[in-house]
């Protein structure tokens, strides 16, 4: 490898123990996310950028990549291997993976442990906020056909997914997971009374959003909303929320109907 780096490139080297992503270290207390993965170099990826990203380098939250090869077995570090009882693909060890689980959890043994999964539960903005709630998530990249049933069982991990598709690996669904959770920090999010009214926030779809100019290709801004009148622009997203869900989202909007009929 070069002695020269690019500015602001991550060089991670294979280690047994959870590694720190980014300087400064975090905060005493700050939530952390632990990620076992094959690829610690696709870490902090988005992450790194935009609030995520700043609230990084202030150490409002902590990442740790920990590099599953380094766990394996034999000269090759091989951590998969073929289905019991035939088919296709590879699967995860479970020795392999016990031990890096094993590793990352120390001093997190009460964390949140999940397996990215489309078999799992959906991840929902409910679910990120019981994790930032907590001190930290430890999370574990799916690769191949899967994780071998033992390590779940044995670690009682839950499985969770992003939506009803498959994708090559965990990564990607590591990263939105972790995001959707850290904007709800403390002081991540500049203004806090945004994500009061954002989508899912009190079980409905956002409003539709305007700004200038107001009029752009023949389209104008809603005349409520530059009439000054703030009880009338609350009322009108209020019924643009409703009107949203109900059209696209009948499971939110019977769910949030539920929610709001007396007892």
């Amino acid at each position: 490898m070069s002695a020269r780096r690019a500015a602001g490139r991550l060089s991670i080297a294979p280690s047994l123990a959870p590694r720190d992503i980014a300087a400064p270290k975090p905060q005493a207390r700050a939530w952390q996310a632990r990620v076992i993965t094959l690829f610690p170099e696709a870490f902090p990826g988005v992450l790194g950028h935009s609030l995520t990203g700043r609230a990084l380098a202030e150490g409002l939250w902590g990442l740790e990549a920990i590099d599953l090869r380094p766990f394996g077995i034999g000269k090759h570090r091989n951590v998969d291997d073929t289905p019991a009882g035939g088919g296709a693909g590879m699967v995860l060890r479970a020795d392999v993976l016990g031990r890096a689980i094993t590793g990352a959890q120390r001093g997190a043994a009460d964390w949140p442990l999940v397996c990215l999964s489309p078999r799992g539960r959906p991840f929902a903005q409910s679910l990120a906020r019981d994790w930032a709630t907590g001190p930290g998530v430890v999370m574990i990249c799916g690769r191949f056909e899967g994780v071998d049933q033992r390590v779940i069982d044995h670690f009682g991990i839950a499985e969770v997914s992003l939506g009803d598709f498959v994708l090559t690996g965990g990564e990607i669904a590591a990263q939105a997971m972790i995001d959707a959770t850290v904007r709800l920090l403390p002081d991540v999010i500049g203004n806090a009374d945004s994500l009061a009214e954002e989508s899912f926030s009190q079980g409905l779809l956002e409003h539709p959003h305007y700004t200038r100019p107001a009029e752009w290709e023949g389209h104008s801004i809603p005349s409520v909303l530059m009439s000054g009148n703030h009880a009338e622009i609350a009322r009108w997203r209020q019924a643009q929320a409703e009107m949203l869900t109900r059209r696209r989202r009948p499971d939110l909007w019977a769910a949030w109907q539920d929610a709001d009929a007396p007892e």
